[in-house]
């Protein structure tokens, strides 16, 4: 029986672990006028990846995070159910400002986390890096969905 649990567990953490690696990934810029931050991030997109966004993660690297694109601007309402680590989320309009930011973000928390206003998209980083690299609201978010890369 014990082997029977520890094949149920091993298998259900690959499957987990496959879903997180279909996301597509790309390259996001912060520029905060001094200075130019470089991150990889996942693309939550449809429904499922938006509802299942960074949950039943234990780490993420310094440098990655999720964008959520919610298509047309709609107030977004975030939470941190299921969440096992601290995030940064910056809340960013269509043409990629940073509107708001919800710094370190409880995990597992229920609270809603809203910026009051409609964006475009929602990025999560990990909890205190908004702080330690100067990105506050007014900066600017720089990837393909908000049409402002520089090829």
């Amino acid at each position: 029986m014990t082997r029977l649990i520890a094949t149920f567990f091993a298998a259900a953490f690959f499957l987990v672990q496959g879903a997180f690696a279909q996301l597509e990934t790309s390259p996001l810029v912060i520029d905060t006028g001094d200075s130019v931050h470089r991150f990889t991030v996942e693309l939550a997109d449809d429904a499922d990846e938006i509802r299942t966004g960074l949950m039943n993660r234990a780490e993420m690297a310094p440098n990655a995070g999720m964008l959520f694109d919610f298509g047309q601007p709609r107030e977004a309402s975030m939470w941190m159910k299921n969440t096992l680590i601290p995030l940064d989320m910056l809340f960013v309009a269509p043409d990629g400002k940073v509107i708001a930011i919800a710094r370190n973000a409880v995990p597992g928390s229920l609270r809603t986390i809203s910026p009051g206003v409609p964006v475009k998209a929602v990025l999560e980083l990990n909890g205190g890096r908004c702080a330690a690299l100067g990105i506050e609201p007014g900066d600017i978010v720089q990837h393909a969905l908000f049409g402002n890369v520089s090829e």
